[in-house]
């Protein structure tokens, strides 16, 4: 996602203040526990006025606060010392591929119920797929919409027609027919449109105020500034092996700004005890630093979301490999990370695929001291025929930390004659500039990428196949080569993980040689959380907490 998309994601889908990363996590303090106590009412602050929680509208990642409601087929398991891997949830496995890998069959586990008490079928699971392809519940993840048979012309089961590639021959047994194969399929089905969703409760200009649950928690009243889940009484664990269900309130407070949930916990107020908030802004960080209390309850994490800068490779003197080298060069990433918030908050990054997701391979394609190499940088924009420098126009978000570190690429550029002019825009500007235009308001564009599920796939894909260039898609450095396309595909395709992650760092490789990107930062977050709150842990990715195995010390 890039860093529109991030924040987006952050206010309304997953329902904490912002992104983060993640470490080990090895506090001393409750964050470490493994001891899950019931009981307690955990306070979750949300910057946003109000959260939508229909399933079919949700970009939610499967560790959050959907997934508290609505389980799906399957999920991730975020635990410490492990890397996040799909796992079932509905289901009994994580699909059996067959055809190559372009059909995957799931068979739901017995006694699944929803918090209404009527049982959870296949049938369920279809209709809240197809559901999600109805124009007015837009807003989810696409992933499916592209991949399923019949999908690009499908528009929903409101007028009464179904998804044939979606079938369903009894009530337990799901089967999905793709358009080509797809490893990473076991992941899609996390997502939370494939969480069940009974087509008699179904409206669907309110379904997102009230969904019917199927995960361990219920919505029991949505107004007022906050969002209140108790249990659901048909909920079971002993189908449910991922969910802890340690709190027996959850309350989500709305319209927190991150300074002030931040604040809370720091001070470990009322509320602060109970609850947590980050990343903790930069301007907040010496004061957590400075309360020794506060210090220990917190988390420094990174590793899975990358800065970068997108190179218009289809405008003017960018074409040339040489120019687009040459800035890669010419930028000074230290000073970028000062102006980020210091050397804590990342590491400079080489790569377009970030630490923390499988398929990362160690490599500078353009190596280069963290400052830069202006001779390096000169020599080759004197090559490609202009040696008195090149005038470009970037692109920025015009929130202050984005100007600020716009602002230090530009004097890094500068000294290699390479003359930058900004231009910042708001969110909608600016998602409209680089994704729906034809190109030509931009040279260059600041943004961070952050991937929907722990796959390379979806670092790589969105961001440098040429299908996704306009139209929406992500795709803002706009390149367009057979040679990425091809690369891209064939990962895609691979159902072995061990053999798709090699071929994905061979993707990356080529990718990053080709200079569409000037990798920035593989940024680190910090997260404190209050004195009463157990097992507090977040996975190097999605670098957010993982919600299932929080609890709360009496």
């Amino acid at each position: 996602m890039n860093i529109s998309r991030t924040l987006a994601v952050a206010a309304t889908a997953v329902a904490v203040i912002a992104t983060a990363g993640c470490n080990a996590n090895s506090n001393s303090s409750g964050g470490s526990s493994t001891s899950f106590v019931k009981g307690g009412t955990l306070t979750i602050p949300v910057s946003s006025t109000e959260l939508d929680l229909d399933p079919a509208k949700s970009q939610n990642l499967a560790i959050t606060t959907q997934s508290l409601i609505n389980r799906r087929l399957t999920t991730w398991q975020a635990v410490p010392g492990k890397p996040v891997v799909p796992v079932p949830d509905l289901a009994t496995d994580t699909g059996t591929p067959s055809n190559g890998g372009a059909t995957w069959k799931y068979t739901l586990k017995p006694g699944l119920k929803f918090s209404d008490g009527t049982p959870i079928t296949s049938k369920d699971v279809k209709y809240a797929v197809e559901r999600s392809f109805a124009p007015l519940l837009s807003g989810g993840f696409t992933y499916h919409k592209q991949l399923l048979v019949g999908g690009a012309d499908y528009t929903g089961p409101y007028d009464g027609k179904q998804l044939d590639s979606i079938a369903t021959p009894d009530d337990s047994t799901i089967i999905f027919t793709l358009k080509q194969p797809f490893g990473d399929w076991p992941w899609i089905v996390s997502q939370p449109a494939f969480a069940p969703v009974p087509k008699a409760k179904d409206n669907p200009q309110t379904y997102g105020k009230s969904p019917v649950a199927s995960g361990p928690y219920q919505v029991v009243s949505n107004g007022n500034g906050k969002i209140v889940l108790d249990r659901n009484p048909n909920w079971s664990a002993a189908t449910d092996s991922n969910r802890t269900a340690g709190p027996d309130r959850i309350e989500f407070a709305l319209g927190v700004t991150a300074e002030t949930a931040v604040q809370q916990v720091i001070s470990d107020s009322t509320v602060g005890r109970f609850s947590f908030g980050g990343p903790v802004p930069s301007s907040q960080v010496a004061a957590l630093n400075a309360n020794a209390n506060a210090k220990k309850r917190s988390v420094t994490v990174g590793g899975g979301s990358v800065d970068q800068v997108a190179i218009n490779t289809s405008r003017g003197a960018l074409r040339d490999l040489r120019v687009r080298q040459a800035l890669n060069y010419a930028t000074d990433k230290t000073s970028y990370l000062v102006a980020s918030g210091g050397s804590a908050r990342g590491t400079v990054a080489t790569t377009n695929i970030p630490p923390a997701i499988p398929g990362f391979t160690t490599f500078d394609a353009l190596p280069a001291a963290p400052t830069g190499d202006v001779d390096k940088a000169k020599a080759l924009l004197a090559q490609a025929g202009f040696p008195n420098g090149i005038d470009l126009v970037l692109v920025t978000q015009n929130g202050a930390q984005q100007v600020a570190q716009s602002e230090s690429l530009q004097a890094g550029w500068k000294r290699a004659g390479i003359r930058v002019k900004l231009r910042p825009l708001d969110s909608t500007a600016y998602e409209d500039v680089t994704t729906q235009q034809d190109g030509s308001g931009y040279d260059l564009a600041l943004a961070k990428w952050q991937a929907d599920f722990p796959s390379a796939y979806s670092m790589l894909q969105p961001l440098f196949a040429g299908t996704e260039v306009g139209r929406g898609g992500y795709n803002i450095s706009r390149l367009s080569d057979p040679t990425v396309d091809a690369a891209i595909a064939k990962a895609t395709a691979e159902v072995d993980t061990a053999r798709a992650n090699v071929l994905w760092g061979e993707a990356d490789k080529l990718i990053t040689g080709l200079s569409p990107t000037i990798p920035l930062a593989n940024t680190n977050n910090t997260w404190v959380y209050g004195s009463r709150v157990s097992n507090f842990y977040a996975p190097p990715f999605p670098s957010y907490p993982n919600y299932f195995r929080i609890s709360l010390q009496p």
